[in-house]
């Protein structure tokens, strides 16, 4: 007889991940994929108190080429885990495995209970015994970072922008910390690498690469030293960084240390839980733990065959293996290993390796190409025709070729220079449209051709679409040139230009001008009424809002509505915070110049507001570092001396020579017009800060010719004007805008293009972006010859924002909200993610 009652339900199991990066959120993401919301109540427990971002973007953030609120960054936003049903512990730790009552206790005292455990604790750095590093408890020491968490990142920010002239040492010349110093580079600081082995990035390029790498970080600007040892860091009376001590005994004055000499796989939670160790967490080829039905571990933390990885391709190889076997979609899934190539970008170089990095027998083939000059090498490795290794530096357009020649997806062209060259082969989409589906086209996040395929025929309408879908070219962006042309073959030639290219912010689909005229046209004066009138849906983006607020204060001068929650701090209290949550005050010395009488005043509210430093910045000006937010009004008042403007997005010093009246050589009177500009340009809202210097004569001692507005006397009461030039990691020379014949001229060119760059640059673009952006050609027929009618509009407006001019530190007398200087110390500690 057959039974009609119906068949109970195969209870839900506990599926519990320790670990919230990119592995533990990755494992998570394909086991949903794969149906596994129905198979398991998923739990996850993740260190820092936020959801998944991308720590590969991390370097980006640094540079200021992104945000923490920015999409690309943030992987699985906390939103994310509600509409997926997974229960989030974030900022907790755990720290307790009771294999036998399958249970996980955390920091917080919370057990929580599982059927199925993946371990996915990742990896941290590796700090190596030094001098000066840690305090007496053992946490890291003021002014040393890691470059691993966002929370190391905001610390290095935080520090960098506390003051004008802040060095840091760099300590490891692999990927992490080039990144750092190009991040910190850009930042303005002045920064030194210090390697130990013999070369640069040693784990994927031979010497000779190493070599051109080097000479191209060092055209940035920063100064390398390799095959040096660090021992110590040495600190101050108030424990400060000061310098770090190499084994020879030279020391390195400093303000920071960033330590990336390395990592090491976190892997204490599994050693005291009674799990086999040895370099790494050991696992099996189901990435199942030794001698374990129910506990798994994936990612960083992970030894597979006796290999630990880096990188995050094997990662996401893992990741889909483990989520095959745990929800039974392929119970024969197996990881075998990954052979690793590496395709990214260092400090804005390319770079991709893989397999050896040169000859191990006689009858290897070896083939290079050296170019140091222009930053290009290139060099592979063939044994019994089959490609085993390979290094590009500088151009890797044939990184996809041989990563299909490593894999042993084609075969190795008898022309060998045709590995490093094209050699009248297809271009372009000629190359997407041969590539096989399972190529692998974004390691930083594991898309592979068929993935962008299938992305388009699904109904991507732009790139930006399947970027977005997809992750691909959202890492470290050396693949974007190809994502593009595999979703140019895809689409026929009918894909959408992504219109939100050209948005001056992402919530409103509009271009700068635009977007300012219709401001204009509806007298919007607050961001709450900018979002109300204009954003999609009038939806609020965090990111958003900084940008639009300088906007309307460049649009409205002091006319406009301040809403406090759209300003960031320093603009909020007319200070640069600083990492201890101090602030930084600098008073305006117009042109450098200054009195006995200031000089006395600040020195003695040094004295009375017991001023832990006092700094000459590089901008001469003078830094009085470690005041009380509470304290910054009275410290004001007791200067009586107007705003420097060191901390804003603005117009910020003029830097002078001492120019026709001392100097011998001096050809202008370099002094009175820096001191000219200072006081018609004095706190004018900009799109990112604005850095001017005049030079009495051409032998440039204020460094006028990088500058982003730089003047020089020429003789005979003439003087150049020079644009967009930089002196932080670009070190660009600015272009000869003009040649005018009086000091006039000067103030009135510098305000046209000053104008006209806070009208049309993009959020955060320095005049060095924005000079080449438009094209000099092009400024000058707009702001010389005036060829479009707009020299009047120009002049007419920027006297309407001098004139409008009022010096914030009179805020002190009409605070702008109750808390506006309300007592910040001591701050609450953020949560720390601890070094296993």
């Amino acid at each position: 007889m057959t039974s009609t009652q119906p068949q109970p339900e195969t209870p839900r199991r506990r599926l519990l991940v320790v670990g919230n990066g990119m592995a533990g959120a990755r494992t998570v993401e394909e086991v949903l994929a794969r149906g596994g919301r129905d198979l398991f109540d998923i739990t996850m427990i993740g260190d820092e108190p936020y959801g998944n971002y991308n720590r590969i973007m991390l370097s980006h953030v640094l540079s200021g080429e992104a945000t923490a609120d920015d999409d690309d960054l943030v992987l699985n936003p906390m939103s994310w885990y509600r509409e997926h049903g997974i229960t989030l512990f974030a900022g907790d730790r755990a720290v307790r495995l009771d294999r036998f009552a399958k249970t996980v206790t955390c920091e917080s005292g919370r057990v929580v209970g599982y059927d199925v455990l993946v371990v996915a604790t990742g990896s941290s750095t590796f700090f190596p015994n030094m001098d000066g590093l840690r305090e007496a408890d053992g946490r890291l020491g003021r002014g040393v970072f890691g470059f691993r968490t966002l929370a190391d990142t905001n610390g290095m920010l935080q520090m960098a922008e506390s003051r004008d002239d802040v060095s840091a040492v760099v300590v490891g010349g692999g990927l992490l910390g080039l990144e750092a110093a190009y991040g910190l580079r850009i930042q303005g600081l002045e920064v030194t690498v210090v390697h130990s082995p013999g070369h640069l990035m040693n784990q994927q390029l031979d010497e000779r690469g190493g070599r051109v790498l080097r000479t191209e970080i060092e055209k940035l600007g920063i100064t390398v030293h390799t095959g040096t040892r660090t021992i110590g860091i040495e600190r101050d009376g108030h424990g400060d960084v000061v310098g770090v001590r190499f084994a020879d005994d030279t020391v390195v004055p400093t303000d920071m240390v960033v330590v990336a000499a390395g990592i090491r796989p976190n892997t204490e939670f599994a050693r005291t839980g009674g799990l086999l160790v040895e370099r790494g967490l050991v696992v099996d080829d189901q990435l199942r733990c030794e001698d374990e039905s129910s506990v798994y571990a994936v990612g960083e933390c992970v030894q597979h065959r006796g290999e630990v990885y880096g990188l995050v391709a094997p990662v996401w190889e893992q990741a889909v293996v483990l989520a095959q076997h745990l929800t039974g979609t392929d119970p024969n899934a197996a990881y075998e290993g990954s052979r690793t190539t590496t395709k990214l970008k260092v400090a804005g170089i390319d770079v991709a390796a893989m397999g050896v990095k040169g000859p191990e027998r006689e009858d290897d083939e070896f083939v290079q190409f050296y170019d140091p000059r222009s930053g290009v090498y290139k060099a592979v490795v063939v044994r019994d025709d089959k490609l085993i290794g390979a290094m590009l530096l500088g151009d890797i357009g044939r990184a996809s070729m041989l990563g299909q020649a490593f894999d042993g997806m084609i075969e190795v062209p008898q022309d060998r220079a045709a590995l490093l060259f094209d050699i009248g082969e297809p271009q372009g989409a000629d190359v997407a449209a041969d590539l096989p589906d399972s190529t692998q086209v974004c390691n930083c996040n594991g898309v592979t051709k068929g993935d962008i395929v299938a992305c388009v025929h699904g109904g991507a309408a732009s790139l930006a679409d399947v970027c977005a879908t997809t992750r691909a070219g959202k890492g470290c962006g050396s693949c974007k040139a190809l994502v593009g042309d595999i979703v140019a073959c895809a689409a026929g030639g009918a894909l959408a230009e992504d219109p939100a290219a050209n948005w001056y912010v992402p919530c409103i689909p509009l271009t700068k001008p635009d977007l300012i005229a219709a401001i204009r046209e509806h007298d919007l004066r607050a961001v709450s009424q900018v979002f109300a009138e204009l954003a999609t849906g009038g939806r609020e983006d965090a990111s958003a809002k900084m940008p639009l607020a300088s906007l309307l204060r460049t649009l409205w001068g002091p006319d406009w509505v301040d809403e406090r929650g759209a300003l960031y701090i320093n603009d909020r209290v007319h200070a640069n915070i600083q990492r201890d949550g101090t602030f930084s005050v600098v008073p305006q010395m117009k042109g450098g110049v200054t009195t006995p009488d200031q000089l006395r005043r600040i020195a003695d509210v040094a004295d009375k507001y017991r001023v832990p430093m006092v700094k000459l910045t590089g901008g001469q000006r003078i830094d009085l570092l470690g005041i009380k937010k509470e304290d910054l009004p009275k410290v004001w008042a007791d200067l009586d001396m107007p705003s420097g403007f060191a901390y804003g997005k603005s117009f910020r010093t003029v830097k002078t020579c001492v120019g026709s009246d001392f100097c011998r050589f001096g050809l202008g009177d370099s002094t009175s017009l820096g001191i000219a500009l200072e006081e018609r340009f004095q706190g004018l809202e900009t799109p990112a800060k604005l850095k001017l210097a005049v030079a009495g004569c051409p032998r440039n001692c204020s460094e006028a010719l990088c500058k982003d507005l730089g003047v020089v006397a020429v003789g005979d009461g003439r003087w150049d004007i020079y644009v967009g030039g930089a002196a932080g990691a670009h070190v660009r020379k600015g272009d000869l805008l003009a040649t005018v014949d009086s000091a006039d001229e000067v103030l009135s060119v510098a305000g046209r293009f000053i104008q006209y760059y806070r009208e049309h640059a993009h959020w955060l673009e320095r005049t060095y972006a924005f000079v080449p952006r438009i094209g000099l050609g092009r400024l000058q027929d707009l702001l010389i010859r005036d060829e479009e009618n707009i020299v009047a509009l120009l002049d007419e407006r920027v006297e309407v924002a001098v004139a409008g001019y009022r010096d914030p530190w009179l805020d002190r007398s009409d605070p702008k909200s109750p808390a506006q200087f309300a007592p910040s110390l001591p701050l609450l500690p953020l949560p720390q993610v601890p070094v296993r």
